[in-house]
């Protein structure tokens, strides 16, 4: 447990030596120093915050996660563009609801046809693993369909509501939200098309061979 938000940030203060991707878990933090250190960061665009039922997670990205962030959005802001997908891309913005202890920095996300106030699309690029419930707090924010990047492939859930007393009632083990394998958001967006280009180092093929699966549907 931490007792105030020093300790938070003295903490915080990771090693990026190497390249590594570092992860602080802290139990026990209260909603309010939670806010005080989004408020502490804002100017610092390095950090990922999460945050559900008194647990925070701080996350320090390497260098590898962000290109890899870096591609995916590049290759689906191209999917937009030539489906002619109207989208609001809103980054790693901070959403948070205080009366449901659930607050979240998505490595990517988007709203689709119109900007609102939660992105019907939040995307996640895991590099190591985590113990904090991220699902859980997607759903608590009412994010519609949550996409991980990890081991060179997408997992892909779509949220299903259908909950008794804050309780899943279907799909338990994934809080709600249904494994799917093709986006229900994305109709258009070939899934095995999409990871084999995220997966080419040098971004121009990958951009190249992604239009061209794009123009040959």
């Amino acid at each position: 447990m931490v007792s105030s938000l020093k300790e938070l940030i003295d903490q915080a203060q990771l090693d990026h030596s190497d390249d590594p991707e570092e992860r602080f878990i802290s139990s026990g933090v209260s909603w309010s120093s939670y806010e005080l250190l989004l408020a502490k960061l804002e100017d610092n665009s390095h950090y990922r915050l999460a945050y559900l039922d008194g647990v925070l997670e701080i996350v320090s990205p390497s260098i590898r996660h962000e290109k890899i962030k870096t591609n995916l959005g590049m290759l689906l802001e191209r999917f937009f563009y030539n489906k002619r997908i109207r989208f609001i891309p809103m980054g790693s913005s901070t959403f948070r609801n205080k009366a449901k202890k659930a607050g979240a920095e998505p490595d990517e996300c988007y709203c689709i046809g119109e900007e609102k106030s939660v992105p019907d699309l939040a995307i996640e690029v895991v590099v190591t693993s985590g113990n904090i419930k991220k699902l859980e707090i997607y759903r608590r924010l009412g994010v519609a369909e949550v996409w991980f990047w990890e081991r060179n492939q997408l997992k892909l859930y779509h949220k299903r509501d259908s909950f008794q007393n804050e309780q899943a009632t279907v799909y338990p083990y994934t809080y709600g939200y249904e494994p799917i394998k093709t986006s229900e958001i994305l109709l258009q967006l070939d899934i095995d098309l999409f990871e084999r280009c995220l997966i080419i180092s040098d971004s121009i093929q990958a951009i190249d061979e992604f239009e061209q699966g794009l123009n040959n549907e």
